[in-house]
């Protein structure tokens, strides 16, 4: 039997070799078809990585609480009350959950550092906003209690606007002009690079939240609250908590709806990532249709390598060659041409997703199983597919193949 199949791969390679050409162009579709799945899964487990890693350095078990029913682009939070400094308070007393409850306000000023200027966010807050935030210090310190108190002109910036603004020189003890004031820089942060929605994280300026309400946004008004669950706490309970508390506070009926929500950023990285996935599962099946076109392609092939090689059949058979012997011999040529493709495929995936995960600056994931996959399903379409040559192969008279010309 390993003798068969020796001689059978032999011939099919012979048969291959013989027409270079034709034979390339016939597994045409299967690389394509093979490169273009693999490239579509690598690209989306790659973004779907990417998108998880960036929501989780928004910060560690972070909650955000923000009026209007939703969160991000288009909310509705026109008409809902902002938030009150009794409110931080209320929360940071009641909700036993959280280590940290950082209020957020600001908007997006041009900054003037000697003859450089930048547009860039300003935001007042207080130092659970490195906790909640998942912020790190690379060079400075953080604010201190009674410039937190007094609301003192002092800010920590990111790392964009210290390239923008002190591209050669340390920031540090610098004046830095915000709008129509001076503060004064005492602190560097760590580079976190680009967030889930696109946006420069490192694009930033903090300062303490008394001294963004009087001097940028003049009112109390807290616009957003980031909220950092202790370790091991479940998300679930602490948002009803604070969800209840919140209607309370802002004395809401029974009846009526909330004008505020409070979002975790786990749900928003599963929501991203759940859509990716579909996403990359649609791409992912139109490309595996060049596969099925791939295999139409190698069973014309074959059809026509039958007719083409219908007296050789005749010989074959003639001399005591047995029908599954002939069947075995054609149907191993086109599961050698499809495998071939599947590997060729495999190849170009690879090189493909190098060069685009680099271009596209997302995570290069390897994942053996759809390339096994993939090639699996390569071959089982020169199975399918080349069956029917191979079939009409077998089957011929003898006497009929002999007399063919």
């Amino acid at each position: 039997m390993s003798q068969m199949l020796l001689n059978a791969l032999l011939l099919a390679w012979r048969a291959i070799r013989r027409n270079l050409m034709r034979s390339f162009l016939t597994v045409l579709g299967i690389v394509i078809g093979v490169g273009a799945v693999i490239t579509m899964v690598t690209l989306g487990n790659g973004a779907t990585l990417m998108v998880s890693n960036q929501i989780s350095s928004l910060g560690s078990n972070l909650l955000i609480l923000r009026p209007g029913q939703q969160l991000g682009p288009g909310r509705d939070s026109a008409g809902a009350p902002n938030f009150k400094f009794a409110d931080v308070e209320a929360i940071q007393n009641q909700v036993p959950a959280l280590k940290a409850v950082a209020p957020v306000v600001g908007s997006k000023v041009t900054l003037v550092a000697g003859n450089q200027n930048w547009s860039s966010q300003v935001s007042g807050t207080t130092n659970d906003y490195f906790i909640a935030g998942n912020w790190n210090i690379a060079a400075g310190r953080q604010f201190e209690p009674e410039e937190e108190t007094v609301g003192k002109a002092v800010c920590v910036i990111g790392a964009t606007v210290k390239k923008q603004l002190f591209p050669r020189e340390s920031p540090l003890g610098a004046e830095l002009r915000v709008k129509n004031f001076s503060c004064e820089v005492i602190g560097l942060l760590a580079a976190k690079g680009q967030g889930a929605m696109g946006q420069d994280q490192d694009d930033v300026v903090l300062m303490p939240v008394r001294t963004a309400q009087r001097r940028l946004t003049g009112n109390q008004d807290v616009s957003t609250l980031m909220l950092s669950l202790r370790d091991g706490v479940a998300a679930d309970p602490a948002m009803e908590q604070i969800r209840r508390l919140m209607r309370e506070r802002r004395k809401l009926s029974d009846n009526e709806d909330d004008n505020f929500n409070v979002m975790d950023t786990k749900q928003i990285a599963q929501t991203l990532s759940g859509t990716i996935r579909t996403m990359t599962g649609l791409l992912g099946a139109v490309a595996a249709v060049s596969l099925l076109v791939g295999g139409i392609g190698i069973m014309n092939i074959m059809l026509v390598s039958v007719t083409e090689r219908t007296r050789e059949i005749g010989i074959r058979l003639a001399i005591g060659a047995l029908e599954h012997e002939v069947l075995l011999q054609f149907l191993i040529e086109a599961v050698v041409l499809s495998a071939l493709g599947g590997l060729i495929g495999i190849a170009f995936a690879f090189v493909t997703c190098l060069g685009l995960t680099t271009l596209m600056n997302i995570p290069f994931l390897f994942n053996p199983g759809i390339n096994l996959l993939a090639f699996g399903f390569s071959a089982l379409i020169g199975i399918v597919f080349g069956y029917m040559p191979a079939r009409r192969a077998a089957s011929l008279d003898p006497i009929v193949a002999l007399r063919y010309e």
